[in-house]
């Protein structure tokens, strides 16, 4: 029997040539990209609707629209229209501008405000802030100042069975949640309800959500609008300690992600990959009931991003890398210490240190005056 080898196309991505695998998309290419080089991470678009564990994701937001400059080997006429990532296909010699093209850019700054014309400025309360893909989006891509005046929409905050609060007032309608209560569960009841901007992520007849992966709709979304009632305002994600642990499940795979604070839990999630998407969804077990250390085998803590929020007063050498711009600033700004130097530790002499230290600065900003 003969082996098939998957067919290969070559695509360049902002100057950058990469090999995938026919029916690749522009964003799975991108990050291809990303993933052989980590300093290439910020090519790839953002994506606010699509999951790529769930099917049928993708095409909603427009947050990853790209320039195809060249359609293909064969076609090398560019395509007319911004297209988006998520959802067109590679062909072989097909080039594509991202972060190098300018229309690309301002597109990006027209989608981020229309997903903030009706989003609330609640970041200061939101249980999302600090892991919130549209706080990401609109530092990297948004502008300062907004241009609505009319009067935002607003709904009432509903309980979608025990453990899930929609806060429908700050979704952007992405759908991921629905997708993934059809996709992983056999009792979807929830879903978009009305048209145009009366749309909403409603329960059918206000049923609750209650079978056992229902929590995994929280991890799904992008935004504040559905969160862990059992976690609600008790801490900032930047005070907290995640870790990575697992225990003996029989509804899921039990590998999950400890939100600590000191030694108590008071978080679970589901584990993401670098790109904030669910690697194996777990049971409502896991997440809402287990919630002490001793119920889990801790692995140890979790790789967090060194740009991430998540990562304040956590920083590990062996965990995160200092950015590079961040080395060359240091060395082009800062002298260097002196570790050949003796450490001080007697409260005399460094009282008398900290005298002489002022006499000299003192001496320098009379010298700077007078000249």
């Amino acid at each position: 029997m003969e082996d098939t080898k998957p067919n290969v196309v070559k695509i360049t991505f902002d100057g950058i040539e990469v090999e995938v695998e026919a029916g690749t998309t522009i964003m799975q290419a991108a990050r291809r990209i990303a993933e052989a080089d980590g300093t290439q991470a910020h090519l790839v678009p953002p994506a606010m609707c699509y999951y790529k564990p769930l099917e049928g994701t993708g095409g909603k937001c427009r947050a990853c629209l790209v320039k195809v400059a060249q359609g293909s080997a064969k076609d090398t006429r560019p395509m007319p229209k911004l297209v988006p990532s998520c959802i067109t296909q590679v062909q072989d010699g097909m080039v594509v501008e991202n972060t190098t093209n300018p229309a690309v850019l301002e597109a990006r700054k027209g989608v981020v405000e229309f997903l903030l014309i009706n989003h609330p400025l609640d970041c200061p309360i939101c249980d999302q802030a600090g892991e919130c893909h549209l706080q990401d989006f609109a530092f990297e891509h948004g502008a300062a100042q907004t241009r609505y005046e009319e009067e935002r929409r607003t709904f009432e905050k509903h309980d979608i069975g025990p453990y899930i609060q929609l806060h429908m007032t700050r979704c952007i309608l992405c759908y991921r949640c629905v997708y993934t209560a059809d996709q992983i569960t056999n009792q979807r009841v929830h879903g978009v309800l009305n048209r145009g901007d009366a749309a909403e992520i409603s329960t059918y007849i206000e049923k609750a959500i209650d079978n056992d992966f229902s929590g995994n709709v929280i991890d799904v979304c992008p935004v504040g609008a559905l969160t862990d009632k059992t976690y609600r305002f008790k801490n900032r994600v930047w005070f907290t300690k995640p870790v990575d642990a697992h225990r003996d499940c029989p509804t899921c795979k039990g590998e999950v992600t400890l939100w600590c604070r000191g030694e108590e839990v008071i978080r679970v999630t589901a584990r993401k990959n670098q790109w904030g998407e669910v690697q194996d969804f777990i049971c409502n077990t896991c997440r809402f009931d287990q919630k002490k250390t001793s119920d889990w085998v801790i692995e140890g803590p979790t790789k967090v991003q060194r740009s991430s929020v998540i990562s304040a007063n956590k920083y590990r050498a062996d965990l995160v890398k200092k950015p590079d711009f961040a080395l060359k600033l240091a060395s082009s700004q800062y002298k260097a210490i002196d570790d050949s130097r003796p450490y001080v530790t007697d409260p005399d002499t460094i009282r008398q240190q900290s005298v002489e230290n002022n006499d000299k600065a003192n001496h320098r900003s009379l010298l700077a005056e007078n000249n």
